[in-house]
This record gives structure tokens, sequence and C-alpha cells, in this order.
């Protein structure tokens, strides 16, 4: 999932030095660990080189009663200031002004707090208020900021939120969660009918990404339950899936999606209109050689109609031969043999050759 991954972290990071996205995207070159790495540095230094004028403000503030300081924040200080000094309170303290002031000004402020500091904050504020902040961001768009907040939320809370919002933003935050280990557990607590309206959100809003990053980020039942009902959609929806993945070339993403199907689900992605197409099919051979992902396609590729698995066995025979040496230990590791001997039916003579003089398959018909 690298590829979403750098585009989400090159979104937060454009968010957090204030820059327009498009301005970052030589990122995308870059790993995402890296960049991540990168982002989180510029967090330290944004929010601990701050002017001694904030630590003293908040040195006053901490002498002022609670409702005093909270009308200090919105007369005087406004939200920038005001996000940076409850950064710089003990979270119970900022957690007893941000009780105080409208739901309104405190989202303003959200996107200025320390996001290190966040999860101590939302653990001592009320439900209500948090609930109510959360409603505001929706309603602004600010996906970004209730990426920061998504991963601290109690399930009391998310259990009032999740079903006020709509499915794109679900999609959208989800995207750009701080914590994204934590959407397996928000995912669970969606019905399969809300589940399933995300899921067609997803192809109806061009949102395909987005939902292939929220899976992705995700294991076990719950990317079962996303994968299932991504393969139920019409086809349309489905052909859609795919043919994002190929215009962007997100085989990463999707493959290991797929490849938690049940065989009558996976005959169903197989017949896709558009995995007959050679051009989609050999960018799918070229997105496995570059990830190694020969454990997840193999499947599909033992139901595909037969002249789809004509054109992989084609591309798969204009391999260089270095390409068919990481395609042979890919597939002796994973012991795949038995799904890829049958492509050599498939291939040209000068392919056939070139595939069974490589070591590893030479030494399994000698042996």
């Amino acid at each position: 999932m690298d590829t979403l991954r750098g585009r989400a972290e090159a979104l937060k990071l454009a968010r957090l030095l204030d820059v327009d996205p498009r301005d970052l995207a030589f990122l995308g070159e870059l790993p995402a660990d890296e960049v991540r790495v990168f982002r989180e540095r510029a967090v330290a230094a944004l929010f601990d080189d701050v002017p001694g004028t904030v630590d003293r403000i908040a040195a006053l503030t901490r002498l002022l009663p609670a409702g005093a300081a909270a009308a200090i924040a919105q007369k005087a200080l406004g939200p920038r200031l005001s996000g940076a000094l409850a950064g710089r309170l003990e979270p119970a303290r900022a957690a007893d002004i941000i009780g105080r002031l409208p739901a309104g000004f405190t989202a303003r402020c959200c996107h200025h707090v320390d996001p290190r500091r966040i999860g101590g904050i939302v653990r001592r504020l009320d439900d209500d208020v948090v609930v109510r902040v959360a409603l505001v961001l929706a309603e602004r768009g600010d996906h970004l900021t209730m990426g920061r907040f998504v991963g601290h939320l109690p399930d009391p809370v998310l259990l009032r939120v999740l079903p006020e919002l709509d499915d794109a933003t679900l999609l959208r935050t989800g995207f750009v969660a701080d914590h994204p280990e934590r959407l397996g557990h928000v995912v669970g607590l969606l019905d399969s009918e809300r589940l399933a309206s995300v899921v067609a959100s997803a192809a109806d809003e061009g949102l395909w990404p987005e939902a292939m990053a929220v899976a992705s980020a995700v294991d076990g039942e719950q990317r079962l339950r996303i994968a299932s009902l991504t393969a139920a959609q019409p086809e349309a929806r489905l052909d859609s899936l795919v043919r994002t993945t190929a215009e962007q070339d997100l085989w990463e993403s999707l493959l290991p999606i797929v490849a938690v199907l049940g065989e009558d689900e996976l005959r169903a992605v197989a017949a896709l209109p558009s995995l007959r197409e050679p051009a989609v099919l050999d960018g799918l051979v070229r997105g496995v050689v570059a990830t190694g992902l020969w454990a997840d396609f193999l499947p599909l590729v033992g139901v595909l109609p037969a002249t789809a698995r004509r054109v992989v066995a084609t591309a798969a025979g204009a391999l260089t031969d270095a390409e068919l040496e990481a395609l042979a230990e890919g597939v002796e590791k994973e012991g795949l043999w038995e799904l890829v001997l049958p492509l050599l039916e498939l291939t040209d003579a000068d392919a056939r050759r070139r595939i069974l003089a490589l070591p590893a398959l030479r030494e399994r018909t000698t042996g």
C-alpha cells in the first residue's frame, strides 16, 4: 500500500506546512515511511520550538478560572494561538477550558493543537463535547483534522458520530487517519448494511483509492468483510475498481484484498470486462513483478477466462531474465508451481524455453 500511504502522508504534510499539496508531489517518489518520519520531525520542529511568549501565556492561563480562560481564548487569542496553547497545557486543564468553548470555535482550534497531545486531551473531554466538535469538523469537510482525532475516539463517541457522517466523509477521514491501526476497530462498529453503502459510495463518488487504503489498513475479519461486500457489488461498480487500479497502478493495494476472497467471489472478479483487456492485464503483470505479490495474484489467474490467461502468459513470457528469476524465486518460496506450470502451455516456444531454463525450475524438474 506504499503508493496510497505516500499520498496520505503528503496530504498530511502539506496541511501541516500550510502549502498546496501539488507542491509536494515530488514526495511520491519516496517510500511512504520516510515521508511519515519527515512529517513527524516537522511536527516536533513546529510544536517544540514555539516562542517563549506562548509558554508565558500558558503559565498565566493556569492561574485563571477555566471560564475566564475560555472567554479570553475566544475574544483575544483566536483559534491558532488557542490551539497552540492547548498543546502546552496539562491535558486535564486543556480539557477543562475546551469544555467551556463553543464547538465551532474548538473545531477551528483543532488543527493548531500539537498532534502528540491530542490523545491525552480527548480522553479527558466529556463525550458530548467530542461529538459536537466531530460533527462540526465533518460539516466543514475538514477530513485531515478528523484523521488526527479518529484514532483517539472512544467507542461511545464513535457509535454516536459514525451514523451522522456520510460515506464519503468516512472514506476520506480513514484515508488520512494518523492511527490506521485503529481502523479495523472502527470498521467493526459498522453493520453490514452501512459498510456495503460505504463500498458503493467508493464506486459512485470516485473514492476507490481511499477505500483500498482503508481495506489495506485492516486485516482478518474486517478485511474479509470489505472484500466480500465489494465482490458482491454490481459488475459496473466492480469493474470501475479494476479500471481505477489500472489507471493509477494500485495493484499493490488491490491484490491483497482480492486474495482473501472465496472461489465464487474470485470468479466474479475474474469475469469482469476490464480483466479481458490486454493493456490492463499487461499492467497487472508488471505490477506484480514490481511488488512480488505472486501469492496474491496467481489464484486469480487460475480462474481467469482462457483468453485472459493467454494474455497473462504472453506478458509473463516477455519479462526479462532477471524478472523471470524473481518470479521463480517468489513462486518457489510460496509453493505455487502448480498454479504457474499450466501457464507454460500458453506461452510461445521461446518464452517456454527461457522459463524452463530457470535454475529454480530446472532443479524442480530434475529433482
